[in-house]
């Protein structure tokens, strides 16, 4: 057979018909990328625009000259590029699949067009209305607007009426119409390019090949939602950086606030409570307090706590070990001897035997002991896109001319750490930023050891400024995964057992260093759990083992006793201030217990609360309307029994204070 060295003209023309279509589709398909791209770098832009417009509105509101302006634009592009990839993702992954396929058809562009125009409509207004909402409440906008809109009138009439807010309207319309015109503009630019796109551009990409980029492409849009690589996704805290309030809150992106402040709103464990009305609840909750006088609606629990003679600005240190449970401690009956240096120290200091933790996770706790507010069943009062002012130890001794310090194992921003505790009264935050990578065990970050170790270096350093310091440390290593050094050589054969081994040595190991420093002698350290845990088989509705927690306080002038009242972690505010004889404007939950007994305590465990006095023990479950009662044993057990006249002093107190702490954060958002 004669072998032919071209292919007929009728083929080869065919052939070069084909090539060049698929250069064709290959060139459209970059330039509707291209365009894509293109409309996400005007959006970042005009984003940056409105930032500075925030920042020249509102310079006067800037503290710390001395911080970088530059770094709040700079992660005000990070947010910014946040809440574009949320516009982006649907038109990207439409236009580029498409693209790729071989359509790029104007009608795609168009559509996504007006899907521009029509959400960035509503990113710019909030973008728009920050600067008058942020300068009024000195917080971005948030889903609270949204009650706004029961009184459309009233409303609109404050927006219009007032004079300074007509600039911020004008400047909406101007840059948003500016923003539309451009898009319609680079729109029409690339049809132009991609009609005109009949040039060889001797580059063959295959169909597979451009579907590959298009759902790479898409992905990567959905990584930018999702802002970071760590752990969690993208939260506030990643704005903060320095201690000027208003810098670290200039990068967070409004939309990407209003939207975040929304989604927590729906969130079960946020839902308000209706456990009786406001205003009976508050009367109730003031006097079970002692607290008298007007009621100020915005802080209902608020009072002067004063006190007579000098302060003492002893240095502090508090530790929050992770779910210590009392039931650990060889002084609560436990056997196996787990914890010596805790049950030490129970015998040498004041110790407090019936404490109870206001909740079972590390945000309860932290915002009970430090702030006096109460746990709220589900709700993490840190974690909400609007972070509110609280008054609480750090505050306080900020206001005395402490340097105050937070130490955690953990990234700075889980459960929003790092924004909440800048906000309030921390001047240092460490976290696992700070150490080295190799001394980062598990997804927690470092070790209790190191963590310690790492503290005490710091605290040395500031306490040679001859400045009061306060130091707060929240261990982590008694939460799974559990890791345990080599070097620890535990008694017991559990791991469960064994970390509690281990997390009692090295807060030992910790005293026993700083014992050594000139700065020990003049500082109380309180130590306490931020929570407990399941110790044994759960035999009630609520097992005390969860909430049931040491707390230890010594240093100079504490007596070395036991306490055998009923105290929670919102006590421990007044109590500790109390010691130092410090006056402060208070609108705590708590009391000094030291001077005020209380007859009862309330607390609770993620969908119940609870109330207790000596006797009996209280558990109401909001979602099944559903009490729960008991007898206390003399043993400390629990004996269940139906509810009786006996048990409704208990309901309605832990009804009131819960109804009122809901109410008191209602009116911080």
């Amino acid at each position: 057979m004669k072998k032919h060295k071209d292919f007929h003209p009728i083929y080869k023309k065919a052939i070069d018909k084909n090539n060049t279509i698929k250069m064709f589709r290959n060139r459209k398909f970059l330039l509707s990328m291209a365009w894509l791209l293109s409309v996400h770098a005007v959006s970042l832009l005009v984003l940056t625009v409105f930032r500075l417009i925030e920042l020249l509105c509102l310079h006067s509101m800037i503290t710390d000259k001395g911080a970088s302006v530059a770094t709040a634009f700079l992660k005000g592009v990070w947010f910014d590029n946040v809440t574009a990839c949320y516009v982006m993702i649907i038109p990207l992954a439409v236009t580029l699949i498409a693209a790729a396929l071989g359509y790029t058809g104007k009608v795609v562009r168009k559509a996504a067009n007006w899907w521009f125009f029509v959400f960035y409509a509503i990113v710019f207004m909030a973008s728009s209305a920050n600067t008058p909402y942020f300068e009024y409440f000195f917080k971005n906008i948030n889903s609270s607007i949204f009650e706004w809109f029961g009184y459309a009138t009233t409303t609109a009439g404050m927006v219009f009426q007032e004079k300074s807010y007509i600039l911020h309207i004008a400047l909406y319309f101007i840059i948003t119409a500016g923003y539309i015109t451009g898009l319609v503009f680079l729109r029409r630019y690339f049809d132009r390019l991609i009609d005109d796109s009949r040039k060889d551009d001797r580059f063959i990409l295959p169909m597979a090949c451009r579907f590959i980029i298009a759902v790479a492409l898409s992905l990567l849009c959905l990584f930018g939602i999702r802002g970071r690589t760590g752990y969690n996704p993208i939260k506030i805290s990643q704005a903060y950086y320095c201690d000027d309030p208003f810098l670290n809150q200039l990068g967070i992106n409004p939309a990407f606030n209003l939207l975040t402040s929304a989604l927590d709103d729906m969130r079960k464990e946020n839902s308000e409570l209706h456990l009786m009305p406001y205003g009976e609840a508050i009367t109730a909750a003031r006097q079970s307090l002692g607290i008298s006088g007007a009621v100020d609606s915005m802080h209902v629990m608020r009072r002067m706590i004063t006190t007579t003679g000098e302060p003492q600005k002893r240095n502090v240190v508090v530790i929050l070990m992770e779910s210590m449970s009392a039931n650990f401690l060889s002084t609560f009956g436990q056997e196996q001897h787990l914890t010596p240096t805790l049950d030490s120290l129970y015998n040498h200091s004041l110790a407090f035997t019936h404490y109870y933790s206001a909740g079972i996770h590390t945000n309860h706790g932290m915002t009970a002991s430090l702030y006096s507010f109460p746990a709220l069943m589900f709700r993490n009062l840190m974690k909400g896109t609007v972070t509110p002012h609280r008054t609480g130890i750090p505050t306080v001794l900020k206001s005395y001319g402490y340097h105050n310090m937070f130490f955690m194992t953990h990234e700075a921003q889980y459960d929003n750490m790092k924004a909440f505790f800048t906000t309030n009264g921390y001047d240092d935050i460490y976290s696992q930023e700070d150490y080295p990578k190799d001394e980062v065990v598990n997804s927690f970050g470092v070790s209790d050891h190191f963590l310690f170790g790492y503290a005490l270096n710091k605290i040395n350093t500031c306490a040679a400024k001859r400045k009061p310091f306060f130091a707060t440390i929240l261990t982590i290593s008694n939460h799974p995964p559990y890791v345990i050094p080599s070097f620890f050589k535990p008694k017991t054969k559990e791991p469960e057992t064994q970390i509690v081994e281990y997390a009692d040595w090295s807060i030992g190991d910790f005293l026993k260093k700083a014992e050594k420093e000139p700065w020990f002698k003049n500082t109380i350290f309180v130590i306490m759990a931020d929570h407990g845990k399941l110790v044994g088989k759960a035999t009630t509705e609520a097992p005390e083992s969860y909430n049931h927690i040491p707390l230890i306080m010594f240093g100079p002038g504490i007596p070395a006793k036991h306490y055998d009242g009923l105290a929670t972690q919102v006590d421990v505010m007044p109590t500790l201030l109390s010691l130092l004889n410090m006056s402060y404007e208070y609108d705590g939950f708590g009391q000094n217990i030291l001077k005020t007994p209380r007859p009862m305590v309330f607390y609770s465990a993620d969908n119940q609360v609870i109330a207790r006095n000596q006797k009996m023990v209280y558990v109401y479950n909001p979602k099944m309307q559903k009490s729960f009662c008991y007898l206390i044993n003399p043993d400390g057990s629990l004996k269940e029994t139906t509810m009786s006249a006996a048990f409704k002093p208990l309901q309605h107190y832990v009804f009131s204070m819960i109804q009122t702490a809901q109410f008191a954060l209602k009116r911080q958002q």
